[in-house]
């Protein structure tokens, strides 16, 4: 259902009286009885090779780019303090431990790194099966 954005738009193109002229060699002006129809653009193979995207294709996707444990590293270091601060202030306001906070960070970090690498590569073999490319093998015994 068109927003009350597009109505109005749709609205204000139908208010105008169009009229189709052709202009010879001449420079005199021939009426058209029936109006020629538009060609219809051919794909490039560019446009074929890719998958249809939605909202009318005016977003750009990027593609995944593959896992990598430094891009994971440098998540987890910006990630690290903002982990310790948090266990930190919502431990009780008499328990409160510095040392208790840091091991908690460490043993968070310990389940969100590896987690992390796996999302990374899901994402990616998800986008690459998505623009029809096989993603890396895995060993199967």
């Amino acid at each position: 259902m068109p927003t009350k954005k597009q109505r109005r738009r749709q609205q204000k193109l139908r208010r105008h009286e169009w009229e189709e002229v052709w202009v010879d060699e001449e420079g005199r002006e021939i009426e058209v009885d029936e109006p020629p129809a538009p060609a219809k653009p051919r794909k490039t193979e560019a446009a074929k090779a890719r998958p249809a995207q939605r909202g009318g294709g005016r977003r750009v996707v990027r593609p995944a780019p593959p896992p990598s444990w430094r891009r994971v590293a440098k998540r987890g270091a910006i990630l690290a303090p903002l982990f310790f601060i948090a266990v930190f202030y919502l431990q009780k306001q008499g328990d409160r431990n510095v040392a208790t906070a840091a091991l908690t960070t460490i043993w968070m970090m310990g389940l969100f790194l590896p987690f992390s690498y796996l999302m990374d590569r899901t994402i990616y073999r998800r986008a690459q099966r998505a623009r029809g490319l096989d993603p890396e093998p895995t060993k199967k015994r």
